[in-house]
């Protein structure tokens, strides 16, 4: 928000080298009304004498704040931050105030379940949000023990950071925490539905609103299962047991984040507990949320970032383990391969856009630009940097570096040079080199496969180029496969390991094990060991051999390379929907198929697709879906997957069988629970073939905050003037209703229907969007403005529209870095259109 100085780097390495803080009393009153809450802070802690620093907090009203037992002035807080000036060695600060509760999942977030009324809170600190309902020192390297005191409505439960006892009715006390950083404070409180156990002594619970206590009793065996399944893993591979007694899950409404690892308390978003139907992959991707912010207790928690310069020893660290962790210890054996053709391409996509950053950033200047880091590069490409690390060391001496580190920091906090120092003692390897390369610079090479490259059969040569205004070659250590057609399917001979030194071969690397091959592919990076963009030898043509490769995991690292080709406008976009329509009806990973299906539906036909070509993209995923659907179990999640598909596919022609399916008349076994119904009403609305009491029939059907959401979605997305304005004022201009709401208005406005009617808010979006940084709060604002971008517009008035806004120095950085995320995302989008035009023949050539 406009007005609340972001906390700088110098600012935050000067007040380190001031203050100690030795611990943290926060006293909540939540029973105050449903506009505000009171908490008390009382701050132990150690200062040098004579010393002037700041506490922040942002309050509604300061009532009072007392240093050392002497009053502050009111004046003495201003722009969100209490000045402290002439401080002796040890001190106390007391403050008491008057915060509002917060509608955007920042700060102490209220929220009223439309069910039946209850109210449920949940404070969200991170990364910056502690000071809207406490005074603090607020950054990672001033942890401090925190003890918790609450007052609330005697009907309900408090959980927190510490193991919570009811003293008297309404009135809890919560154990003092180890050392924690402000960003990690929980609190949540309300009627909760919970559910318990205990695996190898650790309390395992589960918490969700009391309208989804059916819910959580059927997923609570799964999510238990899942738990005890990463606590053991990770036991086994840190050696060090989990550090914060219990192990709480608070699903939690409306949260920004799809989770946030408190420790002892993690905050998961409620949507998590399934309502209806879903497939195995999303099964899949909720267990990886749960090993991920479970990871987080040692990586984040046990071990803190020292500045959000090295968030990736957080973020990449879990999201590496979290994929690991899934793909060892559960069900889920094919996480690798999931992860590959969707988690990875983030990474890749966020690696090449103007905003890039490296992994590990040399100096984050201030907390803006560390909220902006929470992306495709600190997640994604972090993990997949660290899956080349295991490669390039070895599994053994990687974990034993954790191990180092872990005992050498644990309660404390901790740099790259810390993690480094760690791995290089237990590899005997100096890792300066290959981290300056992979950790300090940003952008992604690309891996060549050349086959006769020089007349001689079947020689093997590796070429690494990076684009030009990054020019760094990097060490890779890949698996080079060699595949032969087989009745059919292409079978793999051999795979052999290959390290790329640029030191000592420069661009090109000859692998000798494979002169004289003559395979039908030959892949590189199979096993998708490095982060690399890949390029197939010209011989022969590999795209017609993707439905034939049988391996998993070589099929996702031959997907994700079409589709980056694609992307980067290599691929026209209807030779990738024939791929699609070729491929994915033989494809048998769910993960694989959920993505890819995605993917083609939006961005290839939706928008890289010229308009007259787009209905026939769509017939042709339509005939992919139906041919899964007719085959499908009865009740499957390939059922449901191809079900969806079909109908994002719909068109105006398919509004009778839409229309039946909301009837009763859906395939046998295909659930049409409140998710389908909603999204066949979706499309409807998108079609014009749902007004607002249709819309309001299906909202009193579904009365649930999901309920109210969709609807808010389907309103959006109608062809109607008066909708449209509606839906707009809720972006650009609504400061009342919730994150959830704001969003689902933007996500439903500009979906596809009649792009006259949109054509006016185009230029409204860039002239109107940056305002609403004067009073969102970060999290919000991110996601509101990447929402609402006008991305469906694929046309070059649209990007000089974004180029000229994007010349104002003034721009909020959040919102700049949105506009810039999404403008390069368009630029793709005009490209691949121009190349679609340039080659008319591929939206008609087979596969």
């Amino acid at each position: 928000m406009d007005g609340v100085p972001s906390l700088t780097i110098q600012e935050a390495r000067a007040r380190a080298a001031l203050l100690t803080v030795d611990g943290y009393e926060i006293d909540f009153d939540l029973t105050r009304g449903p506009d505000s809450f009171r908490s008390t802070t009382t701050i132990r802690f150690t200062a040098t004498s004579g010393a002037a620093t700041f506490a922040e907090l942002r309050p509604l009203a300061l009532r009072s704040a007392r240093l050392n037992g002497a009053a502050l002035a009111a004046s003495a807080l201003a722009d969100g931050r209490l000045h402290l000036t002439d401080l002796p060695a040890q001190n106390q600060l007391e403050v008491v105030a008057d915060f509002p509760f917060s509608h955007a999942s920042e700060g102490m977030h209220r929220f009223v379940d439309p069910v039946d009324g209850a109210v449920y809170l949940y404070a969200q600190p991170s990364i910056t949000e502690a000071p809207a309902f406490m005074a603090c020192f607020d950054q990672p390297d001033l942890k401090a023990p925190v003890t918790v005191r609450v007052t609330a409505d005697p009907s309900w439960l408090v959980r927190g950071n510490g193991a919570a006892t009811r003293v008297a009715p309404g009135r809890w006390e919560l154990a003092p925490t180890p050392p924690l950083a402000t960003y990690l404070i929980a609190m949540v409180a309300g009627p909760y539905h919970h559910r318990h156990t205990t695996h190898d002594g650790i309390p395992l619970s589960l918490y969700a609103r009391a309208s989804l206590a059916g819910e959580l009793d059927r997923e609570a065996p799964e999510l238990f299962e899942v738990t005890a399944a990463c606590l053991d893993h990770y036991h086994e591979l840190f050696g060090i047991r989990y550090p914060f007694g219990s192990y709480d899950q608070a699903f939690v409404p409306e949260l920004s984040w799809g989770a946030m690892e408190l420790p002892g308390c993690v905050l998961v978003r409620d949507e998590l507990v399934f309502r209806g139907a879903v497939t195995d992959y999303e099964r899949e991707r909720r267990a990886v949320l749960v090993a991920h912010e479970m990871a987080h207790m040692w990586f984040g928690n046990l071990v803190t970032m020292r500045w959000w310069d090295d968030l990736w020893l957080n973020e990449s660290f879990a999201d590496y383990l979290g994929w690991r962790v899934v793909a060892d210890a559960t069900r889920w054996r094919t996480a690798w391969t999931t992860y590959a053709v969707s988690r990875k391409a983030h990474g890749y996509a966020a690696d090449q856009r103007p905003s890039t950053h490296p992994v590990a950033a040399a100096e984050v200047p201030d907390t803006v630009a560390a909220l902006a880091n929470f992306d495709g590069i600190s997640y994604a490409k972090g993990s997949a940097v660290l899956r080349q690390l295991v490669a390039w060391v070895g599994d053994e001496a990687f974990l034993a570096g954790l191990r180092r580190y872990f005992a050498a920091h644990a309660y404390r906090n901790a740099a790259l040079d810390d993690l480094l120092a760690a791995l290089s003692a237990a590899s005997g390897r100096d890792l300066t080199g290959w981290s300056r390369v992979w950790l300090r610079e940003p952008q992604v090479n690309t891996l060549h496969a050349e086959v006769n490259s020089d007349g001689a059969a079947g020689q093997v040569r590796l070429r690494q180029t990076a684009p030009p205004g990054h020019p760094v070659l990097r060490p890779h250590r890949v698996l080079v496969g060699v595949y032969d057609l087989v009745d059919g399917a292409l079978v793999r001979r051999d795979r052999l390991p290959v390290d790329l030194d640029p030191e000592r071969d420069g661009d090109l690397t000859t692998v000798p094990g494979l002169a004289g091959v003559d395979g039908a592919l030959v892949l590189v990076n199979d096993g998708d060991l490095t982060y690399a963009k890949v390029r197939l030898s010209a011989r022969p043509d590999p795209v017609g051999l993707l439905p034939r490769l049988a391996d998993p995991l070589a099929r996702a690292v031959l997907w994700a390379t079409v589709w980056d080709a694609c992307r980067d406008g290599e691929l026209p976009a209807g030779r990738f929907v024939r791929l699609a329509a070729a491929a994915l009806p033989a494809e048998t990973e769910a993960g694989v198929f959920e993505s890819m299906l995605d993917r083609t539906l939006d961005p290839v036909i939706g928008r890289y697709l010229p308009p007259a070509e787009r209905p026939a993209g769509y017939a042709a995923l339509a005939q992919v879906c139906r041919a899964v659907l007719d085959r499908a179990e009865p009740g499957s999640g390939s059922q449901l997957a191809a079900a969806r598909g079909l109908v994002r596919c719909a068109g105006v022609d398919d509004l009778p069988w839409l229309q039946r399916w909301l009837s009763g008349g859906a395939p046998a076994g295909l659930p049409v629970d409140p998710d389908l119904r909603w999204a066949i009403l979706l499309q409807l609305a998108g079609l014009g073939a749902a007004d607002e009491a249709l819309i309001a029939a299906e909202q009193r059907r579904d009365p649930t905050a999901r309920g109210v959401q969709e609807a808010t979605r389907c309103r959006a997305a109608r062809p109607d003037p008066a909708a449209k304005q509606r839906a707009w004022e809720l972006v650009t201009a609504d400061r009342e209703h919730s994150n959830r709401i704001v969003v689902a208005a933007a996500a439903g406005f500009w979906h596809p229907g009649d792009p006259a009617l949109t054509a006016p808010y185009v230029a409204r979006y860039f002239g109107e969007i940056a305002a609403t940084a004067r009073w969102r709060p970060g999290q919000m604002l991110a996601e509101v403005t990447s929402a609402a971008y006008p991305g469906s517009a694929v046309e070059p008035a649209t990007l000089a529209a974004a180029h000229c806004r994007l010349a104002d120095d003034g721009l909020h950085p959040i919102v700049r870095r949105e506009i810039v995320d999404a403008t390069d995302d368009l630029h793709r989008a005009v490209a691949a259109r121009e190349l679609a035009a340039r080659n008319p023949a591929d939206a008609r050539r087979p596969a």
